[in-house]
């Protein structure tokens, strides 16, 4: 890994992500739900931040963007489709855009279903990949504007990443989510064991809203859907992936 990264627990579960390269000095910070935590983060570190990169325009992702960028002067990154509600931007992304962070590219993809207009930004030298509300540890994002299909599209697009990807997911949702999964398959070996893994890191202080998207195929009920032998064991075999990730969805969503 190139960059140096570190999580930074916002509000009540959110988190924004700050990664720093060493090579260049060069700081950028993965949303914003709160400016003074990431303040007192950059601080302790000696870092200057010098971009904000933007997922999606919920609040409670942006809503300290205004206090950090006049504290630090960082420029802001975020989707030229959300623009209209994001706050102002000084460089607008489409898919498909490679941007240059320090020393590293970063990739645009839009992984619009949570909102419309949702980006995940991936850095592969690094092998890092800032999902927000899309992909989340044993889970994905509920679907305020998008589409179960639009969902599921974006789920594929990140599902084709290297396994050894690092998620970097905007909440800590683990105990919900976990929760949904063992409902589905309780005799899960790896699920189970993944639980014990969760709740001993808890117990530690451990942040538990990065994962690897190795880990997520193997245990994620909505990546799972692409699997047969998963969708014979949730009772949903007579339906495509796409059909089953909808299923699934609003099975979590009256969970």
């Amino acid at each position: 890994m190139t960059f140096v990264l570190h999580a930074v627990p916002c509000l009540t579960d959110n988190y924004a992500y700050l990664i720093h390269d060493a090579a260049t000095g060069t700081t950028a910070c993965v949303d914003v739900p709160d400016a003074a935590p990431i303040l007192a983060a950059l601080s302790e570190r000696g870092w200057a931040l010098d971009h904000i990169l933007i997922t999606h325009h919920h609040d409670d992702h942006i809503q300290g963007v205004a206090d950090l960028k006049a504290a630090t002067g960082a420029q802001v990154w975020g989707a030229r489709a959300d623009a209209h509600r994001l706050p102002p931007l000084d460089h607008a992304l489409s898919e498909g855009d490679v941007a240059t962070i320090g020393s590293e590219d970063m990739q645009v993809i839009d992984v619009s279903g949570h909102t419309i207009g949702h980006v995940a930004f991936h850095f592969p030298a690094s092998q890092l990949a800032f999902t927000a509300d899309s992909l989340m540890a044993l889970g994905c994002g509920r679907l305020f504007e998008g589409t179960p299909a639009q969902m599921w599209e974006s789920l594929v697009k990140l599902a084709a990443l290297p396994d050894d990807t690092l998620i970097c997911s905007g909440h800590d949702y683990l105990g919900g989510n976990g929760a949904f999964a063992l409902s589905l398959t309780p005799d899960d070996a790896a699920l189970t064991a993944r639980m014990a893994d969760v709740a001993a890191k808890r117990a530690a202080g451990a942040p538990q809203a990065m994962t690897t998207l190795g880990l997520e195929r193997a245990t994620n009920p909505f990546l799972r859907a692409a699997d047969p032998a998963y969708r014979a064991a949730v009772g949903l075999s007579d339906l495509t992936p796409a059909a089953a990730f909808a299923e699934l969805r609003a099975r979590k969503d009256r969970f």
